[in-house]
């Protein structure tokens, strides 16, 4: 996807956001690790890489981390605390917005 115009990679981007939403709602945990999938693959199309080191001072891969962790927990059938998993939905989301406005800007 990343080889696509910004526009059309800003619609693609916007239009699954769109779907996770409800998802979110029905079944926050479910849909966590794919939410995660597809913030991780926004963040590969800028160029930034979430496996970098963890020390870096990036808020945006921080919260990101934070997020992919609670989802691996859910993935591993560890029992997650629902503040946790909202957390995670709040982190995915500010990443997500953020990445979004730096694309259309």
């Amino acid at each position: 996807m990343s080889q696509n115009e910004p526009g059309l990679e800003l619609h693609e981007w916007e239009t699954r956001w769109q779907e996770l939403k409800p998802l979110f709602e029905e079944d926050a945990a479910g849909t966590l690790p794919e939410a995660c999938d597809f913030v991780e693959q926004t963040l590969r199309e800028r160029e930034l890489d979430p496996d970098t080191t963890p020390g870096e001072p990036d808020e945006l891969l921080s919260a990101y981390r934070a997020a992919r962790e609670t989802a691996d927990r859910i993935e591993r059938g560890e029992v997650v605390d629902p503040g946790d998993i909202a957390a995670a939905v709040d982190n995915l989301r500010a990443v997500y917005e953020t990445l979004r406005a730096t694309r259309s800007g």
